[in-house]
């Protein structure tokens, strides 16, 4: 239903959730701007489609309006569908407000509206103005979905949260002693990749950079399409500055993207000896839970337009993130295996229950089969 009550045409939707297919072409390549898709429509015959490829080039809307032109369609009296608010403002490229206006676009279908404080309606107010006729919310919970990492850094300024384990159905991530790869199927490593794909940066405890010795990059060979220049930042949680020089996140061809988090008591002359590597950020240790502030840590790295951070563990980096209440979605794949074992490192550690051993809820839960694996996703109520 439409937000004045009044029901959407199937053409509507169909059209919104073609848009939708065309905004997901540029996973992993808009940041810091969102994925937006678009599609120009007249007498139900699509004149042309476009998305948003990279941040400082055109818009969805303007790309979608060029393909009608190059194929020879006059975009005049048609309907535009689009993922998100056309903008009004002038940055990088022009408003799209002023394309539509320019072109005789005379109905836009929008699915969610700018999440900005500053912008949200603008858009709009302005093509009202001009005598567009404006349809809001067409899938519209499917279309925030599509960029709830960006509407989260948009509005409080730090990345949105992602926490991805692989485990046992006892909920381990290891054995005893310490062996870990491989738990899970290649069709939910595939997946796995593909969530490092669509984040700016990927973060590990100290506990699994030094079991693991992990590289946190994008695998060239993994049979995704990774788009070129991407670059994933890489950050380790060491608050004694322990991370042996020797490590891949130190030492290998990408140590210029990584970002050694340690605590005001670190060690000098460790701390010393990793700068010469890498990039050290020194933050406080939290006040109520254990480890750093990370609280700190994610107004950084939102300030320098990191709109989205997957952390992978370990079990003990997960507990911080929840104690600390700043985990916005889960991503746990359970293999059909058990493990058991007391002391094998669980999915989420720590010394306390959360919430008074209440713990905390998740919203809207998803199951998934990712070949013999299932995946559950959700996002942290607290």
């Amino acid at each position: 239903m439409s937000i004045r009550g009044e029901p959407f045409s199937t053409d509507d939707e169909g059209f919104m959730r073609l848009a939708l297919r065309h905004a997901a072409k540029g996973f992993g390549a808009t940041t810091p701007n969102p994925l937006v898709g678009a599609v120009l429509v007249r007498n139900g015959e699509v004149l042309g489609a476009g998305w948003h490829k990279r941040a400082g080039q055109a818009h969805a809307e303007v790309n979608a309006l060029n393909n009608a032109h190059r194929k020879g369609f006059d975009a005049r009296g048609a309907t535009l569908y689009v993922t998100l608010e056309p903008c009004s403002t002038v940055g990088r490229t022009p408003a799209c407000t002023s394309a539509l206006i320019s072109a005789g676009v005379s109905r836009v279908v929008v699915g969610a509206t700018d999440p900005n404080p500053k912008h949200r309606g603008a858009g709009f107010r302005i093509l009202r103005k001009h005598g567009l006729e404006i349809v809001p919310g067409i899938l519209r919970s499917e279309c925030q979905r599509l960029n709830e990492a960006f509407n989260h850094w948009i509005v409080h300024r730090q990345p949105f949260v992602l926490l991805k384990s692989a485990m046992s159905l006892d909920g381990k991530i290891a054995t005893n002693s310490g062996e870990s790869q491989w738990i899970t199927s290649e069709a939910a490593r595939k997946y796995g990749m593909r969530l490092r794909l669509g984040a700016d940066a990927i973060l590990c405890g100290i506990n699994t950079a030094l079991r693991d010795d992990p590289a946190l990059t994008l695998r060239r060979n993994s049979g995704m399409r990774i788009p070129a220049g991407k670059q994933v930042r890489r950050i380790v949680l060491d608050s004694q500055a322990r991370l042996p020089l020797k490590a891949k996140l130190v030492s290998d061809n990408f140590a210029h993207q990584t970002i050694v988090v340690v605590s005001e008591a670190a060690p000098p002359e460790r701390v010393r000896e990793l700068e010469q590597r890498v990039r050290v950020m020194r933050i406080s240790p939290a006040q109520k839970a254990g480890g750093l502030d990370l609280k700190i840590l994610l107004q950084q790295l939102g300030a320098e337009n990191i709109t989205s951070l997957l952390v992978e563990g370990g079990g003990e980096t997960h507990a911080y993130f929840l104690e600390q209440k700043l985990a916005n979605r889960i991503f746990f794949f359970y293999a059909p295996v058990i493990i058991s074992g007391r002391t094998a490192p669980k999915a989420v550690a720590g010394e306390h229950s959360f919430n008074l051993g209440k713990g905390f809820r998740i919203q809207a839960p998803e199951w998934e089969a990712i070949g013999p694996d299932l995946l559950f996703t959700g996002k942290l109520q607290y």
